[in-house]
């Protein structure tokens, strides 16, 4: 019922969102006598204000067709070359042969935006790699006769993204995927299955959520399981091709994004605004490519998310040793061949420090030469796979790990 009051809502205001673009445009196209008039630049200000508010953001498109390397600019070739029924394995690689350059698995966390939430990662790691990426599909979009999603599904799902590849990889896993990538491999060195990673990296991920709990952990210990079944899931309303599919709602994620840090979300606005009022075009073109992927978000299945409450934040199976797929218990220990690297940031309000790094002392059998640990000092979530400091300072640190064991 929740969700088709939602998609009611959205109804209303689609067209209102309409208008408004207009009427913005009415007040800033220089061919309209209106744009001359008094208070113009407020009044459209204002407009595309209540219009970015009120409009619907669909998945932004990868748009990566050339990467700078050493000043040269190189095109980029984009394809699927895998695909599952909740997800799609694309390959970024250079137009030119590029066979001898690294692969890296780049899996995108499947936690509430798309995986194009990566794009300034992506577009980083092509200097030098070639990179597959984990492209996570609108649950919404995804029929019932596909069958239901849970999080051994997801690991299941990267055995078979390193199986397709097929050659030595580096996996890189950002935020939420640490924990089923850490169990994909843990399972694979168990069983001595081929297409291990040479390396693995964890970046800002709940591998053991008791250590530096924050706001989104303790909101995961202080409701039960069957709060979050019975507030948090809802059915996919019948335009839908996944209509029925109990999912945990994008629009229900994106309000708990916003809840976490209101007064940086108003400020923001706010100050859209008066780049708009004061014609400081950068700044506000800034502002709306930032949005244009923060409030693109997606459904996630509601069987995956219910597993992730319980697997890894309330019963932290992955630490204790508890965790068993298909029979087989999740064993890092098992791990030999493949390096690790962990990253945290220091100011990271989603994964507290610690948190990744646990996988250090899970991983007691890989040898010391053959693991790091590395703190982006000043970084917080975001900043250790987008912006200056993902690009100056952790971007070298895993680029010379995947060197050292490649």
């Amino acid at each position: 019922m929740l969700y088709d009051f939602h998609e009611l809502q959205r109804s209303f205001l689609t067209p209102l969102a309409a208008f408004s673009s207009n009427s913005a445009q009415l007040f800033t196209n220089p061919y309209s006598p209106w744009t001359y008039t008094p208070l113009a630049k407020q009044i459209a200000a204002g407009y595309e204000l209540l219009h970015r508010i009120g409009k619907d953001y669909e998945k932004p498109s990868w748009d990566i067709p050339f990467v700078d390397i050493n000043g040269v600019s190189c095109a980029v070739q984009q394809q699927v070359v895998y695909s599952e029924p909740f997800c799609d394995l694309v390959r970024f690689s250079l137009t030119h042969d590029s066979s001898c350059r690294p692969q890296v698995l780049l899996v995108a966390p499947l936690s509430g935006h798309h995986a194009t939430l990566l794009r300034d990662t992506v577009r980083t790691l092509l200097q030098d790699h070639d990179v597959y990426v984990t492209d996570w599909i609108d649950a919404r979009m995804v029929p019932l006769a596909a069958g239901s999603f849970h999080l051994n599904d997801y690991v299941h799902y990267i055995e078979l993204f390193l199986k397709h590849i097929n050659r030595d990889t580096h996996v890189i896993a950002v935020c939420q995927p640490t924990v089923p990538v850490l169990a994909a491999v843990s399972l694979m060195a168990a069983q001595q299955r081929p297409h291990q990673p040479k390396s693995l990296t964890l970046m800002g991920g709940p591998v053991d959520t008791r250590q530096s709990p924050t706001q989104v952990n303790r909101l995961a210990t202080t409701k039960s399981y069957n709060w979050f079944e019975n507030n948090l899931i809802h059915r996919v309303p019948a335009r839908y091709p996944g209509a029925g599919r109990r999912v945990y709602p994008g629009f229900l994620q994106h309000m708990g994004f916003m809840a976490m840090n209101p007064d940086r979300h108003f400020s923001s606005y706010s100050d859209f605004y008066q780049h708009l009022v004061q014609g400081q075009d950068d700044s506000a073109a800034s502002h709306r490519r930032f949005y244009d992927e923060y409030n693109a978000v997606l459904d996630m299945p509601a069987e995956f998310y219910l597993d992730t409450i319980k697997t890894v934040f309330q019963d932290y199976d992955l630490p204790q040793g508890t965790w068993e797929i298909n029979g087989c218990l999740v064993n890092p220990a098992a791990i030999t061949h493949s390096a690790l690297l962990t990253i945290e940031g220091e100011l990271d309000d989603i994964s507290g420090l610690g948190q990744t790094e646990a996988a250090q002392h899970l991983c007691s059998q890989i040898p010391a030469h053959k693991k790091q640990h590395y703190v982006a000092q000043g970084s917080g979530h975001y900043g250790i796979f987008s912006g200056r400091r993902w690009r100056q300072k952790v971007y070298p640190v895993i680029k010379a790990f995947i060197q050292q064991h490649a």
